[in-house]
């Protein structure tokens, strides 16, 4: 028995399945983890394989894989420090002959924690309670665990519930009435607006509840459309707040828990500022980003800058995520591009440092035309020359990047992929989008913060990087004369309001009209919002950074006649 235990927080960057470079990612850790003294390493949840693995985690050769990486961490533990680790984790009672994928393959597979000690699995806990709302499909590849009880390492009860298990109250109440005396969690929880404030709410509650210090580890880094942002954090039985480590980046901390005569406590540990509000939602993109590109192999980035306030936000992003060296930056003009967006986009560029090129498109447009001419006459083409103009510029901007090997970055605004401003195999072109989910009034907020700071961690360089004339300029696609986008929208502080009412809350069009919108403008955002699912399902995936974004969180028939009715 001990009385006092040195812990090491592990908020680490996993890659789903690459199950070398995250267990030689874990290694350094626990190397300097054993330096600094630890007595046990904690790593996230699902640590060994990334999380979320999706259906991944069916395949038995990717369970097998997950339980080799275990029981090679399982080694360093010989002459310590021990190890708590997040795994998927087949009972082999539940074996089965089906093949990979059929039938009942989740039965008997469990989200795991391992605790690993001279050289062996000394225990296992599996997650109880199985989210199956929002991004989380986890009762699809997972068989919920029974109420566990505390694990016991060098004499101290240790209640280790998993990510959702603290959401509620069961879990922890359990392990309490068990015997457990300190809670340590792992988690994957991925970023959201103010979503740190509501975790740290969980957490004082089921402190308050079971009477427990807990300790909170999330993981860190972009998968696909989330990010998990880390921040994590110690909490003492009487809610003060003994760790908190930084958001949005790698980090080891050491925490000492201590034998009291009331119990055990976390000693104050660092306490880190955790970024919020519009700067966390600009780290969030940044930081989706830099993984995507990074984790699939891409060299750098090429996007279309058109002098608007969209496009310019994402070179900005993309440059703080990826140096400017690796950004390669193309305006696309045609006749109705204005000399206001010409020198709009060319100073964006210079500001940011990046390769700006200048590809006009009028022989292309002229071209195309010329073979439409039996079809569609010399007239004004209408919306679809507009497209055609879009699609070429979508055309070209792929060439660059098969060329090059660098990513195309889509640039669409969550108010334009709302409504179906968008043009599909056009501006939609592209591998990822890291403004997809913030509104356009949004986009705004971060174009005018970005200007006055540079968050930590990103690359780019300080003061002006957006135009303050492309922040303030109406808005426009410049697909025809004199085009605005209120041409045809209300404005966008009215849009994005129905709008969020619609996706994020889904209210009735009368709660809406009770907020002073006219019944009209409702009736039609609403129409253009089903009728565009259609070009959401086909979009480039983008961070997520609101409580509901397109395409995990809200999953709409495409083929629909409902409309709501006032």
């Amino acid at each position: 028995m001990t009385d006092r235990l040195k812990l090491a927080l592990a908020q680490l960057n996993p890659i789903i399945g690459d199950f070398t470079g995250n267990v030689a990612r874990a290694r350094e850790a626990f190397d300097e983890a054993r330096a600094g003294g630890a007595d046990l390493v904690i790593y996230p949840e699902l640590y060994v394989t990334g999380y979320p693995p999706e259906d991944l985690v069916l395949r038995r050769s990717f369970q097998a894989a997950a339980k080799r990486a275990v029981l090679a961490m399982a080694e360093w533990t010989v002459d310590g420090p021990a190890i708590l680790v997040g795994t998927p984790w087949r009972d082999e009672a539940h074996q089965s002959d089906e093949p990979d994928g059929e039938g009942a393959a989740h039965e008997g597979l469990y989200n795991a924690v391992a605790l690993l000690v001279d050289g062996e699995i000394a225990a296992l806990r599996y997650k109880v309670d199985l989210p199956n709302y929002g991004v989380f499909d986890e009762k699809r590849v997972f068989t919920p665990g029974p109420l566990p009880g505390p694990v016991n390492f060098k004499g101290v009860r240790i209640g280790v519930p998993i990510c959702e298990d603290i959401w509620g109250s069961e879990v922890p109440e359990c392990l309490e009435e068990t015997g457990a005396e300190v809670l340590l969690s792992i988690h994957g929880s991925p970023y959201r607006f103010e979503k740190h404030d509501i975790r740290m709410n969980v957490a004082v509650a089921r402190v308050t509840e079971t009477g427990l210090p807990l300790l909170y580890l999330n993981q860190y880094g972009g998968q696909d459309e989330l990010v998990f942002d880390g921040a994590s954090f110690a909490l003492n039985s009487d809610r003060s707040l003994a760790l908190q480590m930084t958001a949005f980046d790698e980090g080891l901390a050491f925490v000492e828990l201590c034998r009291a005569e009331d119990g055990w406590r976390f000693e104050s540990g660092e306490i880190e500022a955790v970024p919020e509000g519009g700067e966390a939602a600009y780290l969030a993109c940044v930081v989706g980003l830099r993984d995507y590109v990074n984790k699939n192999g891409f060299k750098g980035v090429v996007l279309g800058l058109s002098g608007g306030i969209d496009s310019a936000i994402c070179a900005a992003m993309a440059v703080d995520a990826l140096g400017a060296a690796r950004v390669h930056c193309v305006m696309l003009p045609y006749r109705y591009t204005s000399s206001d967006s010409l020198e709009d986009a060319e100073a964006c560029a210079e500001g940011l440092g990046v390769r700006y090129e200048v590809m006009p498109i009028e022989a292309a447009v002229a071209g195309t035309r010329e073979s439409l001419a039996a079809q569609m006459g010399d007239g004004d083409g209408g919306v679809w020359e507009e497209n055609i103009q879009s699609r070429l510029r979508g055309v070209l901007l792929m060439a660059l990047s098969n060329r090059d090997g660098d990513m195309l970055v889509t640039t669409g605004n969550k108010s334009e992929v709302s409504v179906g401003y968008a043009t599909l195999y056009g501006d939609m072109n592209g591998g990822f989008n890291p403004i997809k989910d913030l509104y356009k009034t949004r986009v705004y907020e971060l174009a005018r913060l970005r200007n006055s700071l540079v968050p930590s961690g990103c690359l780019g360089p300080s003061g002006e990087v957006i135009p303050e004339r492309i922040i303030t300029k109406a808005p426009t696609a410049e697909l025809r004369e004199n085009q605005t986008d209120q041409d045809s929208l209300p404005p966008y502080d009215v849009l994005d309001d129905i709008l969020e009412c619609l996706v994020e809350r889904e209210m009735s069009l009368t709660e809406i009209e009770a907020r002073g919108h006219d019944r009209e403008t409702i009736v039609r955002i609403e129409h253009l919002l089903y009728l565009a699912e259609y070009k959401r399902r086909q979009a480039a995936p983008g961070v997520k950074i609101s409580s509901r974004n397109f395409g995990r969180d809200r999953r709409y028939p495409i083929t629909s006649k409902y409309r709501d009715q006032f």
